[in-house]
């Protein structure tokens, strides 16, 4: 009798729950719809009906885009700083999170902490003092080595990039490391290897699910950024996507051509769907496995 009375609402529980993921999926997967269609009309097709669909493929619009509007001199600083972020991030990351997750030392707690602590910090509320800084630092050396190296440097701002990340990235690769058995890093040892080989060979290998997780959320957060850039970039040659994409709106507007802009989005959206669609195995196993504990 009570199996019979729990099923009518288990039944309904689950029909709330596929009706909750449908509807979140149709507010992404139709506004994403959406803005392809756009950046394929013409301003006439746009303003006629802006749910229609495009009666031919437009692609001027990505070459107004690309070109006329130099968004592929964005997307490529953009694609310059992200890689530069990430290889910084993981170079740094990978040891001090295995470090901190593996090994007893003086001082552990603290670090631990104050890394947590780093969580807690929005890189938005400290922009200003982080440029006031770079400045200063890029007055003092400009006139010694001729060039700017804190301020309209790409490298620059992929440092402030990775060095704002690393406490997130260091408290989920650290989760994970600790997860793992001892007993592989002993066999590693006994054969004869180094802290650091078996940290390359051994350790980091085993937690790949957890670094594709790590590279997949720092890459939506460099791609997508945009006040750091703008404020650490004033050169228009160096500004990255989100900040062009700024300016190609503006420039929309005033000649009342939408789909320059939309084509821009999709400039923009596009290495990040393709990114998902090949780590997204490894993601859902990073963010849902650990290794077998001892």
């Amino acid at each position: 009798m009570k199996k019979l009375k729990e099923m009518p609402t288990r039944k309904l529980y689950k029909l709330f729950v596929y009706f909750v993921l449908v509807m979140f999926a149709i507010s992404i997967i139709v506004p994403i719809t959406w803005v392809f269609f756009a950046s394929l009309k013409t301003p006439q097709e746009f303003f006629m009906n802006p749910w229609k669909m495009p009666s031919s493929l437009h692609f001027k619009n990505f070459v107004d885009a690309f070109v006329g509007a130099n968004m592929g001199q964005y997307f490529l600083n953009s694609v310059i700083v992200t890689a530069l972020a990430l290889f910084i991030l993981l170079i740094v990351a990978l040891p001090a999170a295995y470090v901190l997750a593996r090994f007893e030392f003086k001082f552990k707690t603290l670090i631990n902490r104050l890394f947590t602590i780093g969580l807690f910090i929005n890189i938005n509320y400290i922009v200003i003092p982080i440029f006031l800084m770079l400045l200063s630092w890029n007055r003092s050396i400009q006139p010694i080595v001729g060039m700017n190296l804190f301020i309209n440097n790409r490298f620059a701002l992929a440092l402030v990039y990775a060095s704002t990340s690393l406490p997130f990235t260091i408290y989920l690769l650290s989760s994970y490391f600790r997860t793992l058995p001892r007993a592989f890093e002993e066999a590693a040892w006994i054969d004869g290897a180094s802290h650091f080989q078996t940290m390359f060979k051994v350790m980091i290998p085993m937690a790949l699910p957890s670094v594709v997780t790590v590279i997949l959320f720092n890459f939506l957060s460099f791609w997508n950024e945009y006040i750091i850039a703008l404020t650490l970039m004033p050169s228009e040659k160096l500004r990255t996507l989100p900040v062009g994409l700024i300016n190609l709106q503006q420039a929309a507007r005033g000649a009342a051509n939408p789909g320059p802009m939309y084509a821009g989005m999709v400039l923009v959206m596009l290495p990040t769907l393709i990114l998902y669609i090949f780590v997204q195995r490894r993601l859902t196993e990073g963010m849902t496995m650990g290794g077998l504990k001892e």
